[in-house]
């Protein structure tokens, strides 16, 4: 990883984190769903994120479940696992993990628990994090989520970390949800890999030249997620947004029943195995009467069942 870095191009998912009855991860299923989305249409995982509930898990359990889908056949070339905690030393330990097992790279949310920090205590923080890993394979993928961490990545931040980490600093997940600041990242940050948080704005976004999108619906969609990607490379640009209508109507509608327990749900629905529809909490498990509402939802709007699903 130390050559010309090979970005991971199509749709990537955030994967599912799913839990056993005792509300431990569910390694056996964890493992064959990564299997499936990756011969499904995803060029990639993004392990630990936000639809992984990965700030309800423990360090330890990120470790051993990242070593449990490597020991399972998944491909760490494929694999950018969440490392982002509040503090420095288990950011480190963990992102130090992924790269010592040979990880695409890692994404890492800014320390989020104190609000109105500086743009100098970020980078202080990241440059801290660089330094500590001390590794020429480190590749880092800032995660801007400011609807949930409430605290982001300002243009002007990442030019600097890119100045002064041009190797390290390679890419971003925005899940800002905000056009305007995708479509800057994209025409303002020479040489950074942006990542829509969202198929909602894949089109706008690949003719930018992003590189694709992580997004949560690529755990129950991705193969027309991905096709979208296919259509518009291949310059059958009015075929890809006939299909990209019909998959953000897909999302908002998920994003209705809220995306980590309506997509659980329905992967229980759809596999029969009922551990699929544990959370932990805070979260709460989708009600059997809603879920079910959702299903005959997406058979009645989207021709969208259990055959079809990614």
């Amino acid at each position: 990883m130390t050559g010309r870095l090979e970005p991971i191009c199509g749709v990537m998912a955030p994967i599912l984190t799913p839990f056993n009855t005792d509300l431990t991860i569910a390694h056996d299923l964890f493992a064959d769903h990564a299997h499936h989305l990756i011969t499904s249409g995803c060029a990639g995982l993004a392990p630990f994120g936000t639809t992984g509930e990965a700030l309800s898990l423990g360090i330890e359990e990120r470790i051993v479940a990242l070593e449990r889908l490597l020991d399972r056949g998944i491909d760490a070339k494929k694999l950018i696992p969440g490392t982002g905690l509040t503090n420095l030393p288990d950011t480190i330990r963990l992102t130090r993990h992924a790269v010592d097992r040979g990880c695409a790279g890692a994404m890492v949310l800014p320390p989020f628990y104190f609000k109105n920090v500086p743009d100098e205590g970020l980078f202080t923080y990241f440059a801290s994090l660089i330094e500590r890993v001390a590794s020429d394979a480190l590749r880092l993928y800032l995660y801007h989520i400011p609807p949930v961490a409430q605290v982001g990545f300002s243009i002007e931040l990442i030019r600097r970390l890119r100045a002064a980490f041009p190797a390290q600093i390679v890419g971003i997940k925005d899940s800002s949800g905000d056009w305007g600041n995708t479509q800057k990242l994209l025409t303002e940050v020479p040489g950074l890999l942006v990542y829509p948080g969202s198929e909602l704005p894949l089109l706008e976004a690949l003719s930018l030249g992003a590189p694709g999108c992580i997004t949560a619906t690529a755990n129950i969609n991705a193969p027309s997620i991905a096709e979208i990607i296919s259509l518009h490379r291949s310059g059958k640009k009015a075929e890809a947004k006939q299909r990209h209508e019909i998959v953000k109507k897909l999302r908002l509608k998920i994003q209705e029943f809220g995306p980590i327990p309506a997509q659980k749900y329905l992967l229980s629905m759809w596999s029969g195995d009922e551990r699929w529809r544990h959370v932990r909490p805070p979260l709460l498990s989708l009600p059997d009467a809603v879920g079910r509402q959702l299903n005959s939802t997406l058979e009645r709007e989207f021709a969208f069942a259990p055959s079809s699903r990614a």
